[in-house]
């Protein structure tokens, strides 16, 4: 009988071929749609994408699963350490980046839930309307800058991933050669993308404005007028939905649960 951490690995496994779906088709959109906008959430684009394929709403529910799984894949690495990534400064700020990730991921797989069930994206950014509920809170503003910083730093250690290439020390040693380069560009338009999304919700922050939130989708369509910069930050993020299809048969994944420690 397979046990419920083996269940939480396929899961996560699932979760990370989906997050390669769902880049690979942004990618791509955005690649081929030049000189016009995407929706404003890059996700719901391509779920909508999925959705109108034939069953796609079994896979929509498959995918929604899958995000759930990768989700709690990583919130057991933030607060379990499943990871090994340590108590020190550089051990919580990684751990942090796993708590955002979890948390994205989350909203993610609820994203995917609600396509699946025949709802339709109902228009206009949800990255803005969330700000602006959270803008209506005493503390909303604060929370903000807080989760801008959690992902200008988490674009910085992206970027220096890219540049390391650290990701290849959790990968198979079974996996295509080209996974190296293949990761690399993929971490590098990750790493561009955080940090404007970071600095969005800070200017939003401070300014105490919602629409200066820029959600995935909004950052590409921002770069769009960048040249050889959107390009490469199209390219990058379609490379990286072939490297975290490629994650999902070579990953490492530890034991996500804590039980066993």
């Amino acid at each position: 009988m397979v046990d419920k951490s083996e269940k939480v690995v396929w899961l996560a496994r699932v979760g990370f071929a989906t997050r390669g779906v769902v880049y690979i088709l942004l990618g791509y959109l955005a690649l081929t749609t030049a000189g016009s906008e995407t929706v404003d959430d890059g996700a719901s684009d391509a779920f909508a994408v999925i959705a109108d394929i034939p069953a796609g709403w079994a896979v929509l529910y498959l995918a929604a699963a899958g995000l759930l799984g990768y989700a709690l894949y990583r919130f057991s690495a933030a607060f379990f350490d499943i990871e090994r990534k340590g108590s020190d400064a550089k051990g919580m700020a990684l751990r942090a980046g796993y708590f955002v990730s979890a948390v994205l991921h989350t909203g993610m797989a609820w994203t995917a839930a609600k396509f699946a069930s025949g709802a339709k994206s109902t228009g206009g950014d949800q990255s803005a309307q969330w700000a602006q509920s959270a803008l209506g809170y005493s503390l909303g503003s604060t929370l903000l800058g807080l989760v801008g910083v959690a992902l200008v730093v988490a674009g910085l250690f992206q970027a220096k991933t890219a540049y390391t290439a650290s990701f290849m020390r959790n990968v198979s040693s079974n996996a295509p050669q080209t996974t190296c380069p293949i990761g690399r560009a993929g971490h590098a338009a990750r790493a561009v993308v955080f940090m404007l999304i970071g600095w969005s919700l800070l200017r939003s922050a401070w300014f105490e404005n919602s629409r200066e939130v820029l959600s995935l989708g909004g950052v590409i369509n921002d770069l769009r007028d960048t040249g050889d910069a959107f390009t490469l930050v199209a390219a990058g993020l379609l490379l990286f939905g072939v490297f975290s299809v490629i994650m999902a048969r070579y990953r490492i994944i530890p034991d996500p649960l804590p039980s066993s420690r």
